[in-house]
């Protein structure tokens, strides 16, 4: 007789129960289970509501960044203002600064609006000089200094316009906030429509954003980020040539090799609260050893790579060590058995198998090194604006320059809104740059990844 049919101890008949039947416990244990499974879904569907917010922040702000609004003025190059003697000497021709240019810039937005049948707004023509980026000057000033022999004639220039030209165009600036703003008024926009009418006025993909170099605070439009991404390529090569090798290394030591005793605890101890030291304090580290002891230049990326190196060590470390525990002992067993040595097992079948962990956490901790920002700000490499690529490799690593985290930060903290707009299209390339990072690591994982 089953206990659903037998007679409890005490007497009286027991009711009969059924497999199939829910009774209050079993309905309370799976009401439980569907309130937990409802507060997870709960839970991911509020992250992704927010990581979609966040990524439709950055686009909407940042995309702006990738065009620039450009015009095409017909410019004058008066011999009698460039090339007072007209022997064409270079040396001369460098005298005239980007000052004695405005002039030929005033008088070729003149004659663009009257080539158009506009007619100008202002009692003088210097105000049309406020609708062009101050950048115009230095280009035709370049541009004069490549070609001499253009002295005399009428060239014409595609140039940038102002930033707040540029934000009108894309409807950043609004002519309700022209009470507050001294550099445009609405007379400058009524001739930005009707400039951009004629087809003079054009917004066009920025090349210049992802290829060009910081700009003063007073040239916004003309600034880029391309200088800062290759101060962040030599950082992160720096990083790769010394955490890797050092960090497994370490890694194949303490885990493989290293006797257990209070040493190597005490090891294992400080390598797990370096990891969560806050990176500020790896600035300072940086800024007393390498700079103030070791003299080594201010700003550089060799220096910036340094303190990145010393703040990743723990992370590769920590990971590597893990890859390392999780192979199976039966391979070291094996290994040792058919006759090789401690060394032969590691480095033959042990580190073979651990590789797709050990380069996943390595590219993980180059990611996390490329988007930080508090230890680069205290050697410097946010202070200087990098203006021109680097000459060579050792220039690269050794010349001053910024970094891509530590720029979008000196262009967030500017007043101009249009280094605010570029500071969200370069969180747009910061993040690209780390989305590949991690299909790269994703690739190797699956690459070198041996199932036993």
């Amino acid at each position: 007789m089953t206990d659903a049919t037998s007679t409890p101890p005490g007497g009286g008949a027991r009711t009969k129960s059924s497999l199939m039947t829910l009774d209050n416990r079993v309905r309370r244990r799976n009401a439980a289970e569907a309130r937990f499974r409802a507060y997870g879904i709960a839970a991911v569907t509020v992250g992704l509501i927010f990581l979609a917010l966040l990524l439709f922040a950055i686009v909407r702000n940042g995309v702006p960044a990738f065009t620039q609004t450009f015009m095409t003025i017909p410019v004058e190059l008066k011999a009698d203002k460039l090339d007072k003697n007209g022997n064409r000497d270079i040396e001369e021709i460098k005298k005239v600064s980007t000052f004695g240019y405005k002039p030929l810039i005033i008088d070729a937005m003149s004659r663009t609006l009257a080539d158009n049948g506009i007619e100008s707004p202002f009692a003088k023509d210097k105000d049309l000089e406020k609708m062009v980026s101050a950048s115009a000057s230095a280009q035709i000033r370049d541009f004069v200094i490549a070609n001499p022999g253009r002295i005399g004639e009428t060239v014409d220039f595609r140039v940038l316009a102002s930033s707040r030209v540029d934000g009108y165009m894309k409807g950043r600036v609004a002519r309700e906030d022209l009470a507050r703003d001294k550099n445009l008024d609405a007379e400058h926009l009524d001739v930005t429509d009707a400039l951009n009418e004629a087809g003079v006025l054009k917004r066009e993909f920025n090349w210049a954003f992802i290829l060009g170099a910081d700009a003063s605070e007073s040239r916004p439009e003309q600034a880029g980020i391309g200088v800062s991404m290759l101060g962040s390529f030599f950082m992160m090569l720096v990083v790769l040539g010394l955490a890797l090798p050092i960090g497994v290394a370490a890694s194949i030591y303490l885990e493989e090799f290293a006797p257990k005793n209070r040493w190597t605890d005490l090891i294992e101890v400080n390598i797990s609260n370096l990891a969560a030291v806050p990176s500020i304090v790896f600035g300072i580290l940086g800024l007393a050893v390498f700079i103030q002891f070791a003299h080594l230049p201010q700003s550089a990326p060799l220096v910036g790579g340094l303190v990145l190196t010393l703040m990743t060590l723990p992370t590769i470390i920590i990971s590597t060590r893990a890859s390392l525990k999780a192979v199976p002992p039966s391979i070291r067993d094996a290994a040792l058995g058919v006759g090789a040595s401690k060394m032969q097992s590691v480095f033959h079948h042990v580190l073979p198998l651990a590789m797709p962990g050990i380069l996943t956490g390595t590219i993980i901790g180059l990611a996390q090194a490329l988007g930080e920002t508090a230890p680069l700000l205290l050697i410097g490499m946010v202070g200087y604006i990098a203006s021109n690529y680097p000459d060579g490799i050792a220039s690269g690593f050794l010349d001053p320059n910024s970094a891509m985290p530590a720029q979008i930060y000196e262009w967030a903290k500017r007043a101009d809104p249009a280094y605010y707009e570029r500071a969200w299209g370069g969180i747009i390339i910061l993040l690209l740059f780390l989305m590949t990072m991690n299909i790269i690591a994703i690739i190797l994982r699956r690459r070198f990844e041996r199932r036993w």
